[in-house]
């Protein structure tokens, strides 16, 4: 399967780079490494956070084997950003880590097929260090780089360091890299899209009467609970989107049904209903589409900035200062000021202050008002972003 990026051919444009790279000078702070290997194991939105970090990597480094660590569905994207990512190593989890319940027993596999590896460099891109660190440290990479809040192990003062909680997830990691002596200053996101996926999108757009440019992606769902705008201001936010001429389109995974079905019945209006009916890639090929997205603060929004399809992103309990998109002209953030934000609860134990707070005809007025600024945009320019 291949991946394109039209209307930019990135594989061409990352060799060209290469041959114009100057000689590695003084300032590079690691030895040129032949193999590498980044530990982020964690969800969409964050991968897709780390991309320009891996862009610049490869460019630095055009003949090194790139490996990610990360959860297993990010096989798929290692797959994707294949141009980035060469190989892909199933991260096992720790005691403590929530993004997967820890498979104790092969944590010891793990450190033992990673250290027969032999890399030349570790990078810990996945926080602050606290669990991630000492097991970096065991992974016996001739080097090793990072964060480390405080109080974590560091297991080289040099390379790693010290972790900030407003640095944005995006300019963090190239931060590190430029700290290595690494060019790193494209903080662009992309989402390589394939024939497969455009195909179906089309096969979608076709069965649903959906017009480039004529409808709108509502995604109310997010993995936390504690991040979900309620359903109901979604569905508000629809039909008078829908009563300005839109379709409008919900989109979700197939376990947050529930969700979505909840919104479209709540409409006055019809909306096609798309909960676990696309790939993740027919999904970014949807909302390259679509002429606005309108969601949480999760996945979709860095594939929405990635399309450079415009969007209003609705910020419950995360870090918007970490998370948000970088180009706030193309997608709007909105947030209500709590004192408990960021939150780290799974649901809300005082009533969601955050969610509620944020009205449904602020978020209306702000789409109304990105749809008449963007109603013209160049789609064609929409893969990277």
């Amino acid at each position: 399967m291949r991946w394109s990026s039209a209307p930019i051919s990135w594989r061409s444009r990352a060799v060209g780079e290469a041959l114009e790279r100057p000689a590695p000078n003084a300032a590079l702070r690691i030895e040129p490494p032949r193999s590498i290997l980044v530990v982020r194991a964690l969800q969409l939105g964050d991968l897709l956070c780390a991309v320009p970090a891996l862009r610049a990597l490869r460019a630095a480094f055009p003949a090194a084997c790139i490996t990610l660590a990360g959860l297993p569905w990010a096989r798929e994207f290692a797959a994707r950003f294949e141009r980035y990512v060469d190989a892909f190593i199933e991260f096992p989890g720790l005691p403590g880590l929530p993004e997967r319940a820890c498979e104790v027993e092969k944590v010891p596999q793990f450190i033992a097929e990673v250290r027969s590896r032999r890399f030349d460099l570790a990078l810990q891109m996945h926080g602050s260090g606290q669990l991630l660190n000492p097991l970096v440290a065991l992974l016996g990479a001739r080097q090793c780089a990072g964060y480390c809040g405080e109080g974590a192990c560091c297991p080289d003062p040099d390379r790693f360091l010290p972790w900030r909680e407003d640095a944005h997830e995006i300019l963090r990691y190239l931060e590190l890299l430029r700290e290595l002596g690494l060019p790193a200053s494209d903080p662009r996101l992309e989402f390589p899209l394939s024939a497969e996926d455009r195909a179906e999108r089309a096969r979608l757009a076709a069965i649903h009467g959906l017009e480039r440019g004529r409808y709108v992606c509502l995604h109310p769902g997010s993995q936390l609970p504690s991040r979900r705008w309620p359903a109901r201001r979604f569905a508000a936010v629809g039909d008078r989107l829908a009563a300005d001429g839109y379709r409008v389109v919900i989109t979700g995974t197939a376990a947050e049904s529930t969700l979505t079905e909840e919104v479209a019945a709540r409409m006055h209006h019809i909306a096609v209903d798309m909960t676990g009916a696309t790939t993740l890639g027919a999904l970014a090929a949807l909302v390259e589409h679509a002429a606005l997205v309108v969601c949480n603060d999760t996945g979709i929004s860095h594939i929405a900035a990635a399309m450079k399809t415009p969007s209003v992103v609705v910020c419950c309990g995360s870090d918007f200062r970490r998370w948000a998109p970088l180009d706030r002209e193309r997608h709007r953030v909105l947030y209500h000021p709590v004192a408990c934000r960021p939150c780290a609860c799974r649901v809300c134990p005082i009533g969601h202050p955050c969610a509620n707070g944020t009205e449904a005809d602020r978020v209306i007025a702000e789409a109304q008002r990105m749809l008449a600024t963007f109603s013209n945009f160049d789609a064609s320019q929409a893969c990277v972003g």
